[in-house]
């Protein structure tokens, strides 16, 4: 809330609207969009996440549907489960793009178990709106992809990556980079939703035979072909997990924390 001051008083730097929007005023904005969601995050008390990435093309009566279908119902098995733990603080919480196909699924069946569930949108040229099923305290709007893609990775302790385009392509090899490069100091596991759709896409063996990836980075993520299973699988990725302090970030590894 601006301050109260004199008429006539020129405007707090910080409560200068023109200044904010402007060149200059971009350090505050990428910094404020790292505060802002940290502040929120601490005051929701959430510790961890789920990501669910995937088409905002994907419609629930479309070709595709039942990719939205069973989306929303590993989101609301992850979620009931989620539930059921016991723990102080909300431990993995669905999180999506905030938009809508896939990411408006997760949030959906988030939703349908009673769950908070979080929406990172990004503003975009052609507008793309926050989903209905997001929990309004953790609906986030975002102007930079790269501060974006930092809250996703900075809180996640398993991606589960639906069929999707450049924007799906884009976040799941971000984070299989940070994890075949060691630049996160935990593991998080990702699930590639869609087995014949991810093999035809990415000729991961291909990579292997070509000499571009080891071998033994293809054990950096799974395939899941429906909920049961996709959510078997990440219950045995994270049952091991113990709590720590809320929210609990994926630190960045630098060569003097590997050598110790």
């Amino acid at each position: 809330m601006p301050s109260k001051r004199p008429p006539n008083t020129p405007a707090l730097a910080y409560e200068d609207a023109e200044f904010l929007a402007s060149e200059d005023g971009r350090p505050v904005r990428i910094l404020s969009e790292y505060l802002g969601p940290l502040h929120r995050f601490r005051n929701a008390n959430i510790h961890d996440t789920i990501v669910f990435f995937g088409s905002a093309r994907l419609s629930s009566d479309g070709p595709l549907g039942r990719y939205y279908q069973e989306a929303r119902e590993l989101a609301r098995l992850l979620t009931v489960w989620s539930k059921g733990l016991q723990s102080r603080v909300h431990r993995y919480v669905v999180c999506s793009g905030g938009g809508g196909g896939i990411m408006e699924a997760a949030n959906r069946g988030a939703s349908d178990a009673g769950g908070q569930t979080i929406g990172l949108n990004i503003s975009l040229p052609h507008e793309q709106q926050p989903n209905a099923y997001i929990t309004r305290e953790l609906s986030f709007e975002f102007r930079y992809f790269f501060m974006r893609k930092l809250w996703f990775a900075h809180l996640a302790r398993a991606l589960v990556v639906f069929p999707g385009g450049f924007g799906t392509l884009d976040e799941l090899t971000e984070i299989l980079t940070l994890a075949q490069t060691h630049k996160l100091e935990r593991p998080i596991p990702v699930l590639l939703y869609g087995s014949s759709y991810w093999r035809e896409v990415i000729n991961f063996e291909a990579l292997v035979r070509h000499g571009m990836i080891d071998r033994n980075d293809l054990e950096l993520f799974r395939y899941a072909d429906d909920p049961q299973t996709a959510l078997a699988l990440l219950q045995n990725e994270l049952q091991a997990e113990s709590a720590r302090v809320s929210p609990n970030f994926a630190h960045s590894m630098t060569r003097q924390s590997q050598d110790r």
